[in-house]
């Protein structure tokens, strides 16, 4: 099976297409968040119902849309694609509700306490009307809050919570937003239409709204540390079974588990040995640590201040659009523009958001730099600019949604972490194959991200299956993880304890990056296999990316027919 067909041709929508397009305006519906990421009109400032029963109208339309793809016929490569990875998407939304997913939902950086404030960040605010939809969203938070809670509150009562360390850390997440200083009185008092200011009327209205959403956030954290955590087991690790669901549903593949415990432990070797050759390189003699520090005290490698970084940022990716689509990549205009901006959070990481359906707003790469932080080395985040830039995460998904004319809307938005962060990954080694890296800091920088990507498969899968410690000592704990990841990366410690904390709430994810990366080498290194002399790897990409982002199953099987 292949799914490539040149994306200038005019493809007749079928009817697996109109299937998926139902779909999306269903989500759109379910979800009116949705429709800031896809730069649609209606309902601004309404949020989904988080409660029980909103749960249970989502899985009663997801039954209803897999009972019509299952009953459809493809009529071509691409609806086999479609029908494929929609199938698989909605039985694991099903599969999801049934073990209890949404009743544990409480992570440091992708559950409700996050996005319930992310969305904020993608919102409009050229105009009074825009200022408008923004007090009404922060007005409508408290009431999607406290369905949280209530869906959290029967979490509880089928013994089905999350961690405690968890509990405690987005606890302390919420007494931020709770602060005079936090984002919704910050984003309130500072708010004009372009560089107009607004009517008093409507600051007034924006103070209100903001004290409502902090108001949420404390009831939050009431309930956070009054009724849920006196249920909250200490213990880290969800177990096979939930991790097993996890882990298939970052990668849309499914894999084995053991033998993927055991080839990052060797991945993590490889890293080392390779990192500590490179730092000989840049020291002669010196280790991965010594190389770092003369690294470190090198000031033409150094951002002071997040203006800084943020033009750097700008200015790298700028350099690698243009001179990528010179030769490597067939890059479309609406493609090249990705805007590098600073995050309004204070959180740590690093984050991409996909450009509008209509690419009225560009593609973002967003820092979220941690309270404190003010120096950046750009040894260590060049490779970062390209992770999240191009070739990376926004050639990838910003060549999905370009592809209006092979991909249904639900194509060119679907995806999975695995698909996503493993292109990713495999980018940043692309662009070392091209000689972007030729630096030894430069490739010693983005060895650092790769080393740290092969210890997360051995800490996330090891913590949360209890496996047996590399050295054999005994078997892995949440508290051994920090010191592992420490040992393993050159970061701040603000850095290892956002991560790690990340890894022990968000269990299947952070693996899904460097397993990803291993599947999308497969696949390349196969078709090459294959097709002998006449394997073009521009070609490979270009087929790959135009089947945009899908489970990795699903990509192998549409790759490898």
């Amino acid at each position: 099976m292949t799914d490539s067909p040149e994306t200038h041709e005019v493809r007749t929508p079928t009817p697996i297409d109109a299937i998926a397009e139902a779909w999306v305006d269903t989500e759109l519906d379910l979800f009116p968040e949705y429709r800031v990421y896809l730069g649609r009109e209606g309902r601004e400032g309404e949020y989904a119902d988080y409660s029980p029963a909103g749960a249970e109208r989502v899985v009663a339309e997801v039954k209803k849309t897999l009972g019509q793809i299952a009953a459809s016929t493809p009529v071509d490569a691409v609806d086999e694609v479609t029908k494929m990875d929609l199938s698989r998407e909605l039985q694991l939304q099903i599969d999801k509700h049934e073990a209890g997913f949404d009743q544990r939902d409480l992570n440091v950086i992708a559950s409700a306490p996050q996005s319930l404030r992310d969305i904020f960040d993608l919102m409009p605010t050229d105009s009074e009307e825009d200022w408008s939809h923004m007090a009404t969203r922060m007005r409508n938070l408290p009431a999607a809050m406290n369905g949280y809670i209530e869906t959290l509150r029967t979490g509880i009562a089928a013994g089905n919570v999350p961690a405690a360390r968890q509990i405690r850390e987005v606890v302390a997440q919420a007494a931020k937003q709770v602060a005079d200083t936090g984002f919704f009185f910050q984003l309130a008092s500072g708010a004009k239409a372009g560089e107009s200011e607004l009517p008093e009327s409507l600051k007034s209205d924006l103070a209100s709204a903001a004290k409502e959403s902090a108001g949420a956030y404390a009831v939050l954290s009431d309930f956070l540390q009054n009724e849920l955590a006196p249920h909250a087991p200490e213990r880290d690790a969800v177990g096979r079974e939930i991790y097993a669901l996890a882990s298939r549903d970052f990668l849309g593949a499914v894999v084995d588990l053991d033998e993927t415990y055991e080839w990052g432990i060797e991945e993590l070797a490889r890293m080392t040995a390779e990192q500590e050759a490179i730092a000989r390189e840049i020291k002669p003699g010196a280790s991965v640590l010594e190389a770092i520090a003369f690294l470190d005290e090198d000031s033409s490698r150094k951002l002071h201040g997040t203006d800084a970084l943020q033009k750097w940022m700008q200015e790298t990716s700028d350099r690698a659009v243009e001179e990528l689509s010179r030769v490597h990549f067939d890059i479309p205009a609406e493609v090249r523009r990705l805007e590098c901006m600073i995050a309004p959070t204070q959180e740590g990481g690093i984050y991409y958001t996909p450009p509008t359906d209509d690419f009225s707003r560009a593609g973002r790469m967003w820092w979220s730099v941690p309270e404190g932080v003010t120096e950046f080395d750009t040894w260590r985040e060049l490779t970062t600019v390209y992770h999240e830039g191009v070739p990376g995460h926004h050639l990838q998904i910003g060549q999905a949604v370009y592809n209006k004319a092979l991909l249904n809307t639900w194509r060119r938005n679907a995806g999975t972490s695995g698909h996503a962060e493993g292109w990713a990954l495999y980018a940043e080694r692309l662009m070392e194959q091209l000689g972007y890296l030729d630096d030894p800091a430069d490739r010693l920088g983005m060895l650092d991200g790769q080393r740290m990507r092969a210890a997360r498969v051995v800490l996330d899968i090891g913590v949360h299956l209890e496996k047996t410690l590399p050295d054999g000592s005994g078997p892995w704990t949440g508290d051994y993880a920090f010191e592992f990841l420490g040992n393993n990366v050159n970061m701040s410690p603000q850095f290892v304890r956002f991560e790690v904390n990340r890894y022990l709430g968000w269990p299947g994810q952070a693996p899904s990056y460097k397993i990803g990366q291993r599947i999308w080498e497969q696949l390349r290194d196969e078709s090459a296999r294959r097709e002998g002399a006449d394997f073009d790897i521009r070609a490979f990409h270009k087929k790959a990316l135009d089947i945009g982002g899908v489970g990795l199953d699903t990509l192998k099987a549409a790759l490898l027919p």
